[in-house]
């Protein structure tokens, strides 16, 4: 029986190295990801930011994807599984999703979301309801170029690499993780494998291992990507980012989505 390779969608940002390179050298291995079909080809990884991971599941372009957990509840069928033991969490301050600005807290009237991450923008609202106590107007930031000239009053969520860009160009800088951390005493889950229940336990079993062999190998992961050059990359990787899908962080992910779920639908629309 000839197979076909599983279309793969994952996060094409520096917290996720470790995955796709454990899922680019599962190739040379026995063991690739793969379904019966009479059209053989090689495992597709298809890489967006969060928003696009999501669209590209709940639209049926890839079978197992990496989706932030903020737009699980968006995918429009219940078809599929929360699958391995991996993810990409933080137990503490995670570096690459804040909240940064040049105003104090209880001084913040608007803060721009950071249009790549429903997640973020979920858990920004729920800290400021619950954690930081502010009502905000809340704004989509899709031109990044307001960052250059904030106004009196301004917040911005930024995600993803492009928060290392921003450090320390503003005054003030509050990390989500950390502060749901101080909020929820739990550590903090951004984005879970999920597999529709059509992807056989076999797929299921050679993505964990894919997925083990890049979190064995973060280092050689770093020196294969664009990031090589970045000093703060492994540290990173290894201090900030707390891979492991357990039992805390599943608790974690349930108070998220009934805490995230009722902020987002009750939010101010601004």
């Amino acid at each position: 029986m000839t197979r076909r390779a599983l279309n793969v969608a994952a996060v094409s940002y520096l917290n996720t190295i470790p995955f796709l390179y454990g899922l680019r050298h599962s190739e040379e291995s026995a063991s690739g990801l793969s379904l019966p079909d009479p059209a053989p080809s090689k495992t597709t990884l298809l890489l967006s930011p969060p928003a696009g991971c999501t669209a590209a599941f709940d639209e049926r372009r890839a079978d197992i994807a990496l989706v932030p957990v903020g737009g699980l509840a968006a995918i429009k069928d219940s078809d599929f599984d929360i699958v391995t033991s991996w993810c990409i969490g933080a137990d503490g301050p995670v570096r690459t999703v804040v909240m940064t600005s040049n105003s104090p807290l209880k001084e913040i009237k608007r803060v721009w979301l950071d249009s790549h991450s429903n997640t973020s923008v979920a858990l920004a609202r729920v800290l400021a309801a619950r954690h930081w106590n502010i009502a905000p107007k809340w704004l989509t930031l899709s031109d990044y170029s307001v960052l250059e000239n904030p106004s009196e009053g301004d917040a911005f969520v930024l995600i993803g690499d492009k928060v290392f860009e921003h450090e320390g160009r503003f005054a003030r800088t509050w990390d989500l993780a950390e502060e749901w951390k101080k909020y929820a005493s739990l550590p903090f889950v951004f984005a879970v494998w999920v597999a529709r229940k059509s992807v056989t336990d076999e797929a299921v079993a050679a993505l964990e291992e894919s997925l083990t062999l890049g979190m064995e190998r973060i280092y050689e992961s770093i020196i294969e990507s664009e990031f090589a050059d970045r000093p703060y990359a492994y540290e990173y990787l290894t201090r900030n980012i707390d891979f492991f899908f357990d039992e805390q962080k599943r608790q974690a992910l349930q108070r998220f989505w009934d805490e995230g779920l009722k902020a987002t639908l009750h939010a101010n629309p601004g």
